[in-house]
């Protein structure tokens, strides 16, 4: 008998040999490797795999995951700086609280006669997205913003019958990576090239690029290097004068101070929910959004579900349910025309309890500390010796590029020193963006205080002599 299966396994269910060999006798068969004779033999590992023995107790377990999870350096003991797609920001406690009620947390894919109040709290938080957004429709959330930009694009190829897009070259590489992915096989993705100087997309070499192809263009606003772009207007009307849809990706948490796409012509707006109310966590407490106007063309072309409201067969009673179901893949599987999958439900509720308790003026408070903060953050760099913050001269939201070409120093370098000091510092663009040189995405927040960012500001002093 193998050593496996001498050992009974503490968390490996009827891993007892008694309780096996029953099991193995009920169904007729002699020995667990008839249950594999359709491997072929090359392919089957023919030793007892190197793990170590299972512990022995529920206790021991929970140290020896603990004693691994200290290795980590968090953002609660160390100053973050960085962004690029996953923010810090600070989360109410009752977003918490409303999250991890049971009928929340552990609802799946349910029905409301099981998943009390869940389809009016997606619909309250659909509504609050759209006053954000000043638009008419907003889905379920998707996975996170790759998956929406992508579902976007394969909207304006579907409304427009066209096959083509293109997107601005400062997009966030991972999301070109999904959008490419997702997208090549039915649309061919051209890039428009930014200016060098501003990082605003080059309009000239956006009307070059616009053919009869064009399904539209897809721009971010704050964009991945946390720039302003403020063409928006322009953009949209050169898209327009060749028939196509202009797709604009944004940071909902900079609606208190900006603009909504819609104002400067978007068609169609997506972006993620994690600044509202999410905590940062592995892989990141992201959640996607798409929103449009509320027109056949648009809503018809949504593959994830949308909530609305309407009356019930009881007199002056509404009810909550979902909007054009059939054209869902839930309803018509494999004709649909995109695969609905998981939604990230249970974020949308969380981020429409932050929603609902900042309030407009709330979001405009948070808009206009953010821009304060970063401003503050920028000024100061750019007075240390070889550094340039930032490096594109463009009004900026939360995100900036800070240069240390004329450093000496590699952005690798400074980062193992400022952790060092308990800080993280910028992301590295040196392999996103090579053209950039040897720079670093630094982002400021409402959670960091003038004593963190000068700070920072001092360890990079010393760091750089």
């Amino acid at each position: 008998m193998k050593k496996s299966e001498k050992m009974v396994h503490p968390y490996i269910p009827n891993s007892a040999p008694k309780v096996k060999a029953k099991m193995l006798e009920e169904i007729g068969v002699k020995d667990i490797d008839e249950l594999y004779k359709d491997i072929p033999e090359n392919l089957r590992l023919k030793k007892e795999l190197d793990l170590p023995g299972a512990l022995p107790s529920e206790y021991a377990l929970k140290r020896h995951v603990e004693k691994i999870l200290s290795k980590n350096k968090t953002c609660q003991e160390n100053i973050s700086f960085l962004g690029g797609g996953c923010w810090q920001h600070y989360v109410p406690a009752i977003c918490d609280e409303i999250n991890q009620r049971s009928e929340f947390l552990t609802a799946y894919a349910g029905e409301p006669y099981e998943d009390h109040g869940r389809f009016q709290a997606l619909f309250e938080y659909e509504s609050l997205m759209a006053e954000l957004l000043d638009m008419d429709v907003v889905n379920v959330p998707t996975y996170d913003w790759c998956q929406a930009s992508a579902t976007a694009l394969r909207m304006a190829a579907r409304i427009t019958g066209r096959s083509e897009i293109l997107i601005s070259d400062t997009i966030s590489p991972d999301r070109l990576l999904t959008i490419n992915n997702y997208c090549v096989p039915v649309l061919a993705v051209k890039m428009v090239k930014h200016r060098p100087d501003t990082g605003l997309v080059d309009l000239d070499d956006l009307r070059a690029k616009m053919s009869r192809d064009t399904a539209g263009i897809y721009f971010e606003n704050p964009s991945y290097l946390g720039f302003i772009e403020h063409q928006g207007k322009a953009i949209s009307d050169i898209v327009y004068e060749n028939g196509a849809l202009s797709l604009v990706g944004v940071d909902p948490v900079s609606l208190g101070v900006m603009i909504p796409p819609s104002n400067y012509g978007a068609d169609i707006v997506c972006g993620d929910i994690q600044g509202l109310g999410i905590h940062m966590n592995f892989g990141g407490g992201h959640a996607g959004f798409i929103a449009s106007r509320d027109e056949e063309r648009f809503v018809m072309e949504y593959p994830s579900r949308l909530f609305g409201i309407t009356k019930t067969s009881v007199e002056g009673e509404y009810g909550f349910g979902d909007v054009a179901y059939d054209r869902t893949s839930f309803a018509v599987r494999e004709e649909g025309k995109e695969f609905v999958g998981t939604h990230a439900a249970l974020w949308g509720i969380t981020a429409a309890v932050y929603l609902s308790l900042m309030g407009p003026k709330g979001m405009q408070e948070l808009g206009k500390t953010i821009m304060q903060r970063s401003q503050y953050a920028m000024k100061k760099l750019a007075e240390i010796k070889g550094v340039k913050a930032p490096l594109f001269d463009s009004p900026h939201f939360k995100e900036f590029v800070v240069s240390f070409k004329d450093t000496g120093m590699t952005v690798e370098d400074i980062n193992k020193s400022l952790l060092k000091q308990g800080i993280f510092g910028g992301k590295n663009l040196s392999g996103e963006f090579p053209e950039l040189g040897n720079s670093a995405l630094y982002c400021v927040t409402e959670v960091h205080t003038k004593e963190e960012i000068d700070r920072l500001v001092q360890a990079l002093k010393d760091c750089l002599g």
